[in-house]
């Protein structure tokens, strides 16, 4: 199962094809609120983050989830030219971090 955490729909379609198309299943998260009650199920292999999302605090996020029984991978994608956002989430902690553009032609 992998999460995804963003509001974006045109994001979110990519992710959640790409994820069927090699088999997996993906859900959308659109609130904090229901990242924290998905984290408390079942846990996921992969957390995806658009690290643009509204109220998004990278050390807490990065503390949940490692606090996991089996810590499911975190990667993180972010504008280019927010370079700043893009080092802050691998300091935090994120196992991948990656410009949006390379995100998606991976």
């Amino acid at each position: 199962m992998i999460l995804l955490l963003s509001d974006d729909l045109i994001d979110a379609s990519k992710v959640l094809a790409s994820a069927r198309a090699e088999g997996e299943q993906a859900v959308q998260i659109k609130s904090l609120d229901r990242l924290a009650i998905a984290l408390a199920g079942d846990p996921p292999t992969k957390v995806i983050v658009d690290l643009h999302f509204p109220g998004l605090d990278l050390d807490r996020l990065v503390a949940a989830i490692a606090s996991l029984p089996d810590k499911p991978r975190l990667v993180g994608y972010g504008s280019h030219v927010d370079a700043e956002r893009l080092r802050a989430a691998r300091r935090a902690g994120f196992d991948e971090v990656l410009p949006r553009s390379e995100f998606f032609s991976t």
